[in-house]
């Protein structure tokens, strides 16, 4: 099956689950530019569940668009858990969504070090409940690759924790 479909019947997935439950989502991207956003709305429907996304590129729009502390950035880069973390809890508190996901990495080629080479990807799932889920993801491939993996790892997580309690 390829990448689309796989994505295709994430989204639809996904969909039923916040349907059922009568919950939003709203995403906040970095890494992977809206895509997670697009995919969602790519499917016929999606006003129903996805509330709204934000792509927060740089670090000046984590913190204007999200309330992303600066400091935070500082202390930890802008690819990090606390970071990611304070990403989905900004989506929650600028939406109207039950659920938030997070995504901040370095899709490459470039940017990686040392400490975050390419493929590191931080993400976040946070519930209005006050729940925070985080992960990191260590993913091979170009840019492409790592972004398509970043997408499909994001709604898979986001519909396995959408559950009321």
């Amino acid at each position: 099956m390829s990448d689309a479909l796989n994505v295709s019947s994430e989204v639809a997935a996904l969909a039923d689950r916040l349907k059922a439950h009568h919950w939003r989502l709203a995403t906040a991207e970095s890494c992977t530019g809206g895509l997670i956003a697009a995919s969602c709305t790519a499917l016929s429907g999606s006003s129903e569940w996805f509330e709204r996304g934000f792509v927060t590129y740089s670090n000046e729009a984590k913190t204007e668009m999200l309330g992303v502390d600066a400091a935070l950035i500082a202390q930890h880069g802008a690819v990090s858990e606390a970071v990611a973390r304070a990403m989905a809890e900004g989506a929650l508190a600028h939406s109207h969504a039950d659920i938030a996901v997070a995504v901040t990495g370095v899709a490459g080629p470039t940017g990686g070090s040392a400490d975050k080479p390419v493929g590191t990807v931080w993400l976040a799932w946070a519930l209005r409940r006050g729940i925070v889920h985080t992960e990191l993801l260590h993913l091979p491939g170009d840019r492409a690759a790592v972004r398509a993996a970043t997408v499909a790892h994001a709604l898979a997580g986001a519909r396995l924790r959408a559950t009321p309690l």
